[in-house]
């Protein structure tokens, strides 16, 4: 029986990475794979994400998700009132399944950032370049016409051939972004407010997916992604609101996620200097509909952010499997959240 859900799950991986991305749960530890315009748009200078994703726990295989991620913006003044460049890099590492289902990646991405002034609107619009390359092993993979009626039995020859081609791509995408910053420019305490919204396109070149030594017509569909949020605080507390909601559409498929998180700030920032920042825990939660519910976790220190969810499985999948998805996040950002900061230098 656990030979027979592992095939299951291995085989839904296969049919599945052909019309949809992987995807994180913290989608805002993960901006350059939300919007390529996200690079560089954020309350500081560097920034730096790493994620990691195990699909599935306790399925009898694995099903690894790992990215690595930075970003910086060039010319950015102090106040952030004047157009500016962002740059950032990306790799991620998918695999998963008896069969090895691999997916590796790399990108670079460029975007121009035009703020309104010292307003607290922020304009940007981004392209990604990159490259990717997918690969299997079919040797420890179990099929249908090896079953002896009790159990899986590998003695059997499927007559199946481990025909799946390594193979690598080019690949482009695109996005719009835009935010409001409300306390950018203020002196108060407890009125921050920040929307973000972006729309973005991936794969617009469609990559062609060479699974086989044959000829192929089988491409990598366009991904559109919606994106909103907002961050707020409550008014004379120590507490703020962190909503988002995404859309994306791929191929037919489609993928809504939301929720909110509940910040608890523990420690203010200096708002002149920025010699500390305001340091928060967050406890929230978020649904992917008619998928799931997401119980997630941030803790936000020094810059440093640490974040823990677990996707809880409610569709039919749970018929056949009833663990879940643990997922991790770490980043680190060199901020600018005073009125009179000046860039530090890292080493």
């Amino acid at each position: 029986m656990k030979k027979a859900l592992t095939l299951v799950l291995a085989f839904f991986a296969l049919q599945s990475v052909s019309a949809q991305d992987l995807h994180f749960s913290q989608t805002a530890q993960t901006p350059l794979l939300i919007n390529p315009g996200a690079a560089g748009v954020f309350d500081g200078w560097e920034r730096v994400n790493i994620n990691h994703r195990n699909q599935w726990l306790g399925a009898g295989t694995q099903f690894m998700t790992t990215s690595i991620a930075a970003d910086a913006n060039i010319a950015k003044s102090d106040f952030n009132d004047r157009a500016h460049v962002g740059v950032g890099v990306m790799f991620y590492n998918d695999i998963g399944g008896d069969s090895r289902f691999g997916s590796q990646t790399g990108s670079l991405t460029l975007s121009g950032i035009l703020p309104m002034g010292r307003s607290g609107h922020v304009l940007s619009a981004g392209v990604q370049g990159g490259f990717g390359q997918r690969k299997a092993d079919l040797s420890n993979v179990s099929f249908m016409n090896q079953w002896n009626g009790e159990a899986f039995d590998p003695d059997i020859i499927s007559g199946e051939q481990n025909t799946v081609t390594s193979f690598a791509y080019m690949d482009a995408s695109a996005g719009l972004y835009y935010v409001f910053d409300g306390g950018q420019s203020t002196f108060a305490r407890n009125e921050n407010f920040k929307i973000q919204v972006g729309v973005a396109a991936y794969h617009l070149n469609r990559p062609e997916l060479k699974y086989s030594n044959g000829v192929t017509t089988d491409r990598l569909h366009r991904k559109f992604v919606a994106n909103a949020g907002i961050v707020a605080d409550i008014p004379n507390t120590v507490f703020a609101i962190d909503g988002s909601v995404l859309q994306f559409a791929q191929g037919g498929h489609y993928e809504t996620l939301l929720g909110m998180m509940v910040r608890y700030r523990f420690e203010n920032a200096t708002k002149i200097t920025g010699n500390s920042h305001d340091a928060f825990i967050g406890l929230g939660c978020y649904a992917r509909i008619k998928d799931g519910i997401i119980p997630s976790v941030m803790v936000d220190w020094r810059g440093f952010q640490f974040g823990i969810s677990y996707d809880v499985t409610l569709s039919a999948m749970r018929n056949a499997y009833r663990g879940g998805s643990l997922e991790f996040s770490l980043s680190f950002i060199n901020r600018n959240d005073a009125l009179f900061k000046t860039r530090k230098r890292r080493m």
